[in-house]
């Protein structure tokens, strides 16, 4: 599933191709990618054509594009597969195409944003826009806590939360109601980095070791930022079709039964909520 580091990417490669730029037409090929959107197809064209793009905004795996009028934003939700890519107006459909808006750029010209979902579990919404304290958000993403690379994101509240919550604190750091963006693959990581075993109780850890840990959470989602994020396979790219690179940097996630790269050690794989954690016993020992 594409994370805060490759919804990033996107958020990025998105801005300068559609921030000014007029919506000029929207086809909706499967209302499958309008789960988000209860009104359905005819009622999100009309409220987006001759809407003109704003802003380019993200938080955690969410991202939106605020339109003119200042009160709604067409919003995504990447799912597992969902891919938004630049294309040119004339390019022939993709595999799993199911949404295209075409959109004029003032100094770009006509251009084609294509959302494409493979497994169909992403959408796009035209969602109302309110003030939460910081901005204004679309209501669909009000649940969602701050991710750690937002300036508005409060690491004491975090330290606060983090200890005062006997669960493991890899399962504290997926819930987006805490902190939101880290999935998976940058869970295992930073753990791996602050060498701290999964199922570590939160009530567990000194407020240091919370602190470390935010730390290498943020090292390890600007380092997979700037090489493109995490692709295994082609279901995540960028806005271009391009994957990222970040798999090669990985210590623990995915690595079950290879040597850990810090001491040597056997990474281990163990289930966990449907998925797996992956981490060095030797490295990060449960205290």
């Amino acid at each position: 599933m594409p994370e805060l580091p490759e919804v990033e990417v996107v958020r990025l490669g998105l801005a300068p191709a559609v921030i000014g730029a007029e919506i000029t037409s929207v086809s909706v090929l499967d209302e499958r990618a309008l789960t988000r959107h209860p009104a359905g197809a005819a009622d999100f064209a009309g409220r987006l054509e001759g809407s003109r793009i704003t802003a380019a905004s993200r938080r955690g795996k969410f991202l939106w594009l605020p339109l003119s009028g200042g009160t709604e934003a067409l919003t995504a939700h990447l799912g597992m597969s969902g891919q938004l890519l630049l294309r040119t107006p004339d390019a022939p459909h993709e595999r799993h195409e199911r949404i295209r808006l075409g959109v004029r750029h003032p100094q770009h010209g006509d251009l084609a944003v294509v959302f494409a979902d493979q497994r169909t579990f992403g959408s796009l919404a035209v969602d109302a826009l309110v003030h939460d304290g910081a901005g204004l958000t679309p209501t669909q993403v009000l649940h969602i806590a701050r991710d750690p690379l937002d300036a508005a994101f409060d690491d004491a509240a975090f330290v606060a939360a983090v200890r005062r919550r006997s669960s493991a604190v890899k399962r504290i750091l997926l819930d987006q109601t805490i902190v939101s963006g880290i999935g998976n693959i940058y869970a295992d990581e930073s753990l791996w980095a602050a060498r701290i075993h999964p199922e570590t109780p939160g009530t567990a850890l000194s407020a240091r070791a919370v602190r470390r840990l935010l730390g290498e959470v943020r090292l390890v989602l600007e380092k997979a930022l700037a090489e493109g994020g995490t692709s295994f396979d082609a279901q995540y790219v960028n806005v271009n079709g391009q994957a990222g690179y970040f798999a090669h940097s990985l210590n623990a996630y995915g690595r079950g039964g290879q040597p850990c790269p810090r001491c040597g050690g056997e990474i281990r794989r163990a289930a966990f909520m449907n998925r797996s954690s992956h981490y060095c016993p030797r490295c990060q020992r449960r205290r």
